[in-house]
């Protein structure tokens, strides 16, 4: 589960040392990144070009130069959607979000609407939900939407282990959301909980958490969405 899992580590460490030492061997494996980059033939799939160059700026985050990872993200979130490589756009969304810049959660509503309206990685889809709901007030009815958006895609997108994996997460997920939301405990009030928030039809839940993600970029939309959507082949539509 590797969106839902940090990839920083430096916190971690016990003393200062520890962390000069773990800095290095950021610094190490962001240049060996840059080479690989590099390296690349001036023909070589977009798809790889994009993943080194979002590999590069998550290191950079973990680094704390945030503005470097930043400008990384949004030219990849640029140009993988002029090649239609969702995931790609999404990571970059990513990105951004955790850059902590200005316009960080207008990029997390981005990348939620790509995630949630493209068949991408569900994992990625889940994890920025969850970073909607942390930003979320405790008693605002937004977390118990992203939350049960999150279970929705799960459920239409994975098989197998992960989706057993990535269930357990999210429903673990909406039950501590019904928990800050309204002191849910018991399974008898979260099942009257979730029908008096209306989160068992997909018809009404997902359109307000596109009423959420307008409010959020506040008209301030950086691709046209009825085009974007004209790409979904029809089987995939959801």
């Amino acid at each position: 589960m590797k969106y839902l899992e940090s990839e920083a580590f430096i916190g971690d460490n016990e003393c200062s040392e520890d962390a000069v030492k773990s800095s290095k061997l950021l610094e190490i494996k962001l240049d060996e990144k840059r080479d690989a980059l590099a390296a690349l033939p001036e023909d070589a799939p977009h798809d790889r070009r994009f993943e080194l160059q979002l590999e590069s700026a998550y290191i950079l985050l973990d680094l704390d130069k945030q503005q470097e990872a930043w400008e990384i993200g949004k030219a990849v979130l640029d140009q993988a959607i002029d090649e239609e490589l969702w995931l790609r756009a999404v990571e970059a969304c990513d990105i951004l979000y955790q850059s902590d810049q200005a316009d960080a959660i207008k990029a997390l509503a981005h990348g939620i609407w790509l995630g949630v309206t493209f068949p991408i990685d569900p994992e990625l889809s889940v994890a920025m939900l969850q970073h909607l709901i942390d930003e979320t007030p405790d008693t605002s009815d937004g977390a118990a939407v992203a939350a049960v958006t999150a279970c929705y895609v799960v459920d239409l997108r994975t098989q197998d282990q992960d989706r057993e994996d990535l269930k357990f997460f999210t429903n673990q997920l909406l039950g501590q959301v019904a928990r800050r939301h309204s002191q849910v405990e018991e399974q008898e009030i979260f099942d009257f909980w979730v029908e008096r928030m209306e989160l068992d039809d997909p018809g009404k839940f997902l359109p307000r958490l596109a009423k959420v993600l307008e409010v959020i970029v506040e008209e301030d939309w950086w691709f046209d969405r009825d085009t974007l959507r004209a790409k979904i082949p029809a089987d995939e539509r959801q």
